[in-house]
């Protein structure tokens, strides 16, 4: 049967340092979405999505990194979830013991989806 993939979380492409390559591994081509691994320490490149015009979600898997907007310090916790316009410099910092993990999906704000009437 095709139209679907299935991939277990042990299964994912990880030969990309601390990038976990969740697009990749499930081949989608619409949408962004890759999960960062943060040891304590770790960040990941401060940056803007203005020249792609993205809209991010962060989701908190695992862990209680810090999300950084423009210079200002949110810290998280597992299930936390932060949704960035193109504009707004930021990044992930991870300053505890436990490595984080977090998801990240992206999609240009011209994307055309229209949500489901009752969503």
């Amino acid at each position: 049967m095709s139209g679907f993939t299935v991939v277990h979380d042990d299964e994912l492409q990880r030969d990309y340092g601390k990038w976990v390559l969740v697009r990749r591994s499930l081949g989608l081509g619409s949408f962004g979405m890759n999960m960062v691994e943060l040891p304590r320490g770790e960040t990941i490149p401060e940056h803007h999505e203005l020249d792609r015009g993205h809209e991010e979600v962060f989701f908190v898997v695992q862990g209680s990194p810090t999300m950084v907007v423009d210079g200002e310090d949110h810290p998280l916790r597992p299930g936390s979830f932060v949704r960035l316009d193109p504009e707004p410099m930021r990044t992930v910092r991870n300053d505890v013991d436990e490595t984080a993990r977090v998801l990240i999906v992206s999609a240009p704000t011209g994307s055309g989806y229209e949500p489901m009437e009752w969503a």
